[in-house]
């Protein structure tokens, strides 16, 4: 039997084992955390409990806003107080763009980077006659690890914004738990990112005046019945040990060194990266040829390109980032957790030199 290697983290990681425990715990004295009754009232005082671990585990003074993930409190970030004008950058997830629809979109360098020196384009793309300005960035890519300089992003718009209000929403979901959080007003987290449940995210606020309330639970900001085992296994994870964060650097170093000496291209190579994610090219074969090949040979990868009702589609971050169709459809994406190993890399090393040889 072939023996599987995980390397689809950027996707969904393995829950710790310590979330694991922490849900079934939750689940063994479940009660609506919103009845009157004493069951609720201890629900209750477990989900605020795990809130402010949550808070501390991130280094977070700030309020928190449980979501079912970070697709939701992308859009309750998104959908702000009143008139909102949202700016994003061409390399957003899609859930950005599903809520910023028609919104203005800044592009980004070969790099995948935003070109914070350019000053006059940044600001010029906000609405001075909008009540409100909301520019939405990711912490870490998601397809290609480049990490956006969001400390230079933070202190232009400061500079620059008086009488025309610009807050910072930050895209922590591969990041938060890894990396210290950047400076933003509103920071979005996922749980099944950094190995805690699926089903549960926050929404990290400076200022609830920056939200519409729209009724319901978590301060009126979100509606539907608080999910407590989530919320406990969240806290868990991100309580877990973060010792393996930094070997990962390493092993994808190496591994970066084994592609570019196999003839392959590490994607936004000169770019700063975060560690746990990489996307790298095999030129004159498919993303798709290479899934299949690698799924056979037991690992889980995956591509650079999107899958959409069976038909291949050009990953819109790299085309953003000037690559062409046909080298983007050569890409794919590996990613790493708490799980990985240096044999796993190794062994996936070897698998892809010996098919890019073929």
């Amino acid at each position: 039997m072939v023996r599987r290697i995980y390397l689809d983290h950027a996707a969904t990681t393995p829950m710790r084992p310590e979330a694991v425990t922490a849900v079934i715990e939750g689940m063994a004295r479940w009660a609506n955390p919103s009845s009157p009754h004493g069951e609720g009232r201890a629900a209750r005082r477990a989900l605020e409990d795990a809130r402010g671990r949550i808070a501390a585990a991130l280094d977070w003074d700030g309020e928190v806003i449980l979501t079912s993930g970070a697709s939701e409190a992308l859009a309750i970030a998104l959908r702000g107080a009143g008139q909102v004008e949202t700016i994003a950058t061409t390399v957003e997830h899609d859930a950005v763009f599903r809520v910023a629809e028609g919104d203005d979109r800044l592009p980004v360098g070969a790099d995948g980077l935003l070109d914070t020196a350019d000053r006059s384009r940044l600001l010029a793309a906000f609405d001075p006659r909008e009540a409100t300005n909301r520019f939405a960035i990711q912490s870490a890519n998601s397809e290609t690890g480049v990490l956006q300089p969001l400390d230079r992003i933070d202190a232009g718009r400061r500079e620059e914004s008086i009488g025309r209000p610009i807050t910072l929403v930050a895209d922590c979901s591969q990041s938060a738990g890894k990396l210290a959080l950047p400076p933003a007003d509103l920071i979005v987290v996922s749980a099944h990112k950094l190995g805690g449940p699926p089903g549960i995210g926050a929404l990290l606020v400076r200022d609830l005046s920056l939200l519409t309330p729209t009724g319901g639970q978590e301060q009126g900001y979100r509606g539907g019945t608080e999910n407590l085992p989530g919320a406990l296994g969240f806290a868990a994870a991100l309580e877990a040990p973060r010792d393996w964060f930094d070997a990962i650097g390493t092993l994808r170093t190496v591994l970066d060194a084994v592609i570019r000496a196999g003839g392959g291209e590490v994607v936004a190579d000169a770019a700063p990266r975060i560690p746990t994610i990489a996307a790298y090219r095999m030129p004159g074969r498919s993303a798709a040829a290479q899934l299949m090949r690698f799924d056979s040979l037991g690992f889980a990868v995956s591509a650079g390109s999107a899958c959409s009702s069976g038909t291949l589609k050009t990953s819109h971050v790299l085309a953003a980032m000037g690559m062409d169709a046909t080298a983007a459809a050569e890409v794919i994406r590996v990613s790493f957790g708490w799980t990985t190993t240096k044999d796993e890399v190794e062994r996936f090393a070897d698998a892809w030199t010996a098919m890019a040889v073929r």
